[in-house]
């Protein structure tokens, strides 16, 4: 059975080709337009899924999209904002003032800016008085109005959205002779599928958090046998995808974008200064939560301008752990399952993963690589195909397409770039990072989802800690966490702790670890000012040519991890095409490009 994969229009669309549960394809249409998180429908991923599979739409037995109806979603969101009005009148409102005034007694005086930040939020300020804590925190009439208000304003912008979406769904599958074929899920759904699905597992808690979707914020169900039952569900509005977004944008980040520049602001704040002040907008009953005032974003904006940002941030995401594990242990433990699988934009969350890692009982762990909308695609398909029974693991996430050496030198000819071609590239590219260059590598198929995993990756040595400025500052970006780490697999004891039971998912950079001190030496770069990071571990039998280049650095440095970060330029999508990866090479003044069998220098200024 072949199913095609439509991941939601709203934002980062992708298109997955399956075939009884296996995906042959995938990819999201922000490569091929170079519009990051493309919204709207993902006409060139679907087109490239049929020509590299060799599939006409006459083959296909059914297109999923994990979105019922818009008028079918209508009801769900207004379901949604009478749970908010439901809410307000049965639960009594904490009393917070207290805590903020501790809070407000314990913010440090920074004079010194943090990671490069220089912001006024940095120094010390006025504290919240009462009267304002009060306003704030929705202990007045006043702010229920106001949160009630924005409840019923955001159901209408949601139901307008998704009939705005289902058109332009309707229409580009008309385009392509695809309508008839059209079959719609929850969406919540999609997310269980694909964490479960790809997980390897036989039996496992499967824990669906995002933003919104199908009336829910999240969703907890076993995997078992290869069937998914739903055992609890998470309403909107309550959503700590919400939750986190409305800090990032409080904080001067795009909120759908950027909550990992929250992550790693984090660590370096105090999360005991507003901590439990923010878990107080939380109302907790066994597994349930709720949270006041989610959708009134006043709280965390006055917030962000009365205390360093570094502080917020770690309150939020401490709070983020908490609430999170909290719901994981309860399930975990009354379902008395080991392996937990993760999808959904939330658990892109690479701290909060660890910290349900750790969870006492919890011995295995799986994330998505495509956690968030942009992967529903592939979930929705791969459960419309699945014919039941165990699984094995998702072997890989490059499922992208791949250009032969004639179309890589076709394009280096064209723009006007020497190139050679090296005996041993592994080596020859070990050579260059050995001796202090940074290397794009562009090989094989582009990888699916968020992660560069080395086919379209920056590579240099981690021994040097400033490169997360300099290197930053090329490619023009703004990043608070330092470039993550790819390290052999034989050697991944050496370099990191805690790492039983999570070895497989730490194949797609999807979660944290300790670090040794072996690694905090010999990799500073790599390590952030918690001692984490973000690993990918590599086997050779995954991609033979990037695991010699580690394994030829080894043989010249003695250490078996070098950084890897995206192959693209500040707020571009990866690059795809060779052209893509030339263009970005020139502008991010680097070194040197290792692409398909050329290698490349950097042209002289």
């Amino acid at each position: 059975m072949k199913v095609l994969g439509i991941s939601p229009l709203d934002k980062d669309a992708s298109a997955s080709l399956v075939e009884d549960g296996t995906i042959l394809f995938a990819s999201g249409e922000e490569r091929y337009t170079r519009k990051k998180q493309h919204a709207g429908f993902p006409r060139h991923a679907i087109l490239a899924a049929l020509e590299a599979t060799g599939t006409s739409v006459d083959e296909l037995d059914e297109v999923a999209y994990p979105f019922l109806d818009w008028e079918e979603e209508g009801k769900h969101i207004q379901r949604a904002v009478s749970e908010e009005r439901k809410f307000y009148a049965e639960v009594p409102r904490p009393d917070i003032a207290t805590l903020l005034r501790v809070a407000d007694a314990r913010v440090p005086q920074r004079t010194e800016p943090v990671h490069g930040l220089a912001s006024p939020n940095q120094k010390m300020v006025k504290p919240l008085h009462k009267r304002l804590a009060y306003r704030l925190y929705g202990l007045s009439a006043y702010s229920k109005k106001v949160s009630l208000r924005e409840s019923a304003a955001w159901g209408q912008r949601a139901t307008a959205a998704h009939k705005h979406w289902s058109e332009d769904l309707q229409r580009g599958l008309a385009d392509l002779g695809l309508t008839d074929k059209l079959k719609r899920y929850d969406h919540h759904l999609s997310h269980a599928s694909n964490a479960y699905l790809a997980s390897g597992f036989d039996r496992a808690l499967v824990v669906t958090l995002d933003g919104y979707g199908t009336g829910l914020a999240g969703s907890i169900s076993l995997g078992e046998g290869g069937t998914i039952s739903r055992k609890q569900r998470l309403l909107f509005p309550h959503s700590l995808g919400t939750f986190y977004e409305t800090v990032t944008g409080s904080l001067g980040f795009t909120p759908d974008r950027h909550a990992g520049k929250i992550v790693g602001l984090a660590a370096y704040g105090d999360p005991a200064i507003l901590g439990e002040a923010i878990l107080a907008k939380f109302h907790q009953e066994g597994s349930n939560y709720r949270i006041f005032d989610n959708l009134n974003s006043y709280f965390s904006r006055h917030i962000a301008t009365r205390f360093p940002m570094i502080d917020v941030a770690a309150a939020w995401q401490w709070v983020l752990e908490q609430v999170a594990c909290k719901l994981v242990s309860y399930w975990a433990d009354t379902l008395g399952c080991k392996n937990v699988v993760l999808s959904g934009g939330v658990t892109a969350n690479v701290k909060m993963n660890q910290r349900i890692h750790e969870i006492e009982g919890v011995e295995g762990i799986y994330v998505y690589p495509n956690m968030g909308d942009g992967g529903c695609g592939s979930g929705i398909a791969m459960h419309a195909s699945w014919k039941g029974g165990a699984r094995d693991p998702l072997p890989s996430a490059y499922l992208g397409p791949e250009y032969s050496d004639d179309e890589i030198k076709s394009a280096l000819d064209k723009a006007g770039l020497p190139h050679e071609n090296p005996g041993n590239m592994a080596k020859a590219v070990a050579e260059k990072i050995h001796s202090g260059k940074v290397v794009a590598r562009f090989a094989g198929r582009m990888e699916y989802g968020p992660r560069a995993l080395g086919n379209r990756s920056i590579l240099y040595h981690g021994r040097e800690p400033e490169v997360n400025q300099w290197l930053n500052q090329r490619l023009g970006r703004t990043e608070f966490m330092p470039f993550a780490p790819v390290t052999l697999w034989e050697k991944r004891a050496e370099n990191y702790l805690g790492l039983t039971g999570a070895e497989y998912t730490a194949q797609f950079m999807t979660i944290t670890f300790d670090c040794t001190d072996h690694m905090k030496q010999s990799c500073p770069a790599a390590v952030h000012v918690d001692g984490t990071a973000r690993p990918q571990l590599i086997k050779r039998e995954l991609n033979p040519g990037y695991y010699d280049i580690l394994t030829e650095y080894q043989k010249l440095s003695g250490l078996s991890s070098l950084i890897n970060t995206s192959f693209n330029m500040h707020e571009e999508p990866i690059v795809r095409t060779p052209d893509d990866a030339i263009r970005a090479f020139l502008d991010g003044r680097l070194d040197c490009l290792a692409i398909g069998g050329f290698l490349v220098d950097a042209p002289e200024k």
